[in-house]
């Protein structure tokens, strides 16, 4: 055989089964059945959902770590820079503690109270110990597990009872602490939450509730609540040893400024997270809550440079942190520019209620629990039934026409419906916060005595100090004369 002829030979052997191949693949094309219209959309509009799910289901995580990080390290750093430095760790140690204990107790029981279908003041036990919560979606969210949707509740309930705490900062017994929040949360937050959030609450505007009441993220439910029970707190326990004759200035405002920025970046996830879906009503609120916050900071701004002929650091983290406050139950309502006439609202009656409310009732709140968090959660409850706007979310309908959410827009009746929504939160909050602090009063006692107050409660409460500058000036037993001074300077340009 020539050499071209096994050329040939072998070329056909390979080609022979290849084209045998080709020919059962193209008959067998010709056979199967092409998918049908309608099975082309199925299988499309399964592969959209699915994806749907994956994005929305992604964002809302981020934005359960976002709010957990508003409690700490936000607010941890925050209310631990505002004290002295004798009560710095004992400050963060009850945020810190706050998410310790809330999450037990919300797995346990409270999310059930505040989320199952109950009555229209509290919710039932289907949910107990998260019982039939898994990866399916719940009604409250169509595209994210239910484990998800419970996960991003619970860091709500983990920052309200951590923001009361401000009020009390530097006197109450860490034990004591302890279980106030406890059953404030038990007593409070969780029939609130089911009330406003809940399906068949009370204020739901949503789901059947009897008064339409509009709280995107927690105006009445987080801010409210704890702002005026934070007030109560404070009468209660009465003023700190020398207060206000003796200075109580801030020990690191530094520490604050990082708290309060954490603790706008972490608002993000608060606002635009109660979109509960990476879709544009989330946007909205992302924005909405940037605006608000920024008006809010350069509206106390002003107002404290008129009156002390200073801006200060301080007024302006505080004035930020009212803004936030107060756009939050409207960051899903209303529009970017609405959010900065709110922001700026809230940052100038913060301001009035933090230095002329607070001086003319003579109360010691501490770090302006109730001024900024009280005062600005209703002051932005309020001004939602003013500027919430049915272009932006639709809450009213009749059939398919979407009708006037807020005053401006030709709805007058819910400002009214904001104003039940927010005296049931002040009502019950406050009156729940006597109750308790009197029952705990009466069997363990809330307030340090005086020897510990004036130590300070690191010590006191927890044998630790946040700043061991003994450890440092020790090894100055080492040097004389010049080197004394040199290593003294170091120590000193160190700690500063």
């Amino acid at each position: 055989m020539t050499s071209l002829s096994k050329k040939t030979y072998l070329l056909g052997k390979v080609l022979t089964p290849l084209c045998l191949m080709l020919f059962s693949v193209l008959a067998w094309a010709q056979t199967a059945p092409a998918p049908t219209l309608e099975e082309r959309l199925a299988k499309a509009e399964g592969a959209l959902a699915a994806a749907q799910t994956a994005g929305d289901n992604a964002w809302m995580l981020v934005c359960c770590a976002l709010v957990l990080m508003m409690t700490g390290p936000g607010l941890a750093l925050f209310y631990g820079g505002l004290v002295r430095k004798k009560n710095v760790l004992s400050t963060m140690m009850q945020s810190f503690t706050m998410m310790v204990i809330i999450t037990i107790i919300w797995a346990l029981f409270g999310y059930s109270l505040s989320f199952a279908k109950g009555s229209p003041f509290i919710g039932g036990l289907d949910f107990l110990f998260l019982k039939d919560v898994g990866t399916a979606p719940s009604a409250y969210a169509g595209t994210i597990p239910h484990l998800t949707f419970m996960a991003f509740q619970l860091m709500f309930a983990i920052i309200t009872p951590a923001l009361i705490t401000g009020a009390f900062a530097e006197r109450m017994k860490f034990s004591a602490m302890l279980v106030f929040c406890t059953l404030w949360a038990i007593i409070v937050y969780f029939p609130l939450a089911h009330m406003v959030w809940g399906d068949g609450g009370f204020l739901n505007a949503f789901l059947g509730g009897k008064v339409p009441a509009l709280d995107f993220a927690g105006g009445t439910v987080v801010h409210i609540s704890s702002g005026f029970s934070a007030l109560v707190c404070a009468m209660f326990l009465g003023k700190r040893i020398g207060y206000p004759k003796t200075p109580f200035a801030p020990h690191n405002l530094v520490l604050s400024v990082i708290g309060a920025c954490l603790l706008w970046v972490g608002w993000f996830g608060f606002n635009a997270g109660s979109a509960v879906a990476a879709g544009g009503l989330a946007s909205n609120a992302f924005v909405t809550t940037h605006f608000g916050a920024a008006a809010a900071a350069l509206g106390w701004l002003i107002v404290e440079w008129m009156r002390s002929g200073k801006p200060t650091v301080l007024g302006g983290i505080s004035g930020a942190v009212a803004g936030l406050v107060g756009i939050t139950p409207a960051a899903g309502f209303v529009t970017p520019m609405s959010a900065l006439i709110i922001g700026f609202i809230a940052g100038v009656v913060c301001f009035i209620a933090v230095t002329e409310v607070k001086k003319r009732l003579g109360y010691d709140d501490s770090l302006d629990a109730f001024g900024v968090h009280g005062v600005g959660g209703f002051t932005g409850a309020i001004l939602t039934g003013v500027f919430a706007n049915s272009a932006v979310n639709t809450v009213f309908k009749d059939g398919d026409k979407a009708l006037p959410s807020g005053l401006l827009e030709g709805n007058p009746k819910q400002v009214l419906n904001q104003l039940i929504a927010s005296l049931v939160a002040i009502v019950l909050g406050m009156v729940a916060t006597y109750i308790i602090l009197k029952i705990v009063d009466m069997t363990i006692g809330v307030r340090a005595s005086g020897e510990d107050e004036l130590a300070g409660l690191d010590i006191s409460q927890h044998g630790e100090e946040g700043y061991n500058l003994d450890a440092d000036l020790g090894v100055l037993g080492n040097y004389t004369g010049a080197a004394s001074m040199s290593a003294l300077g170091e120590v000193v340009e160190a700690k500063s």
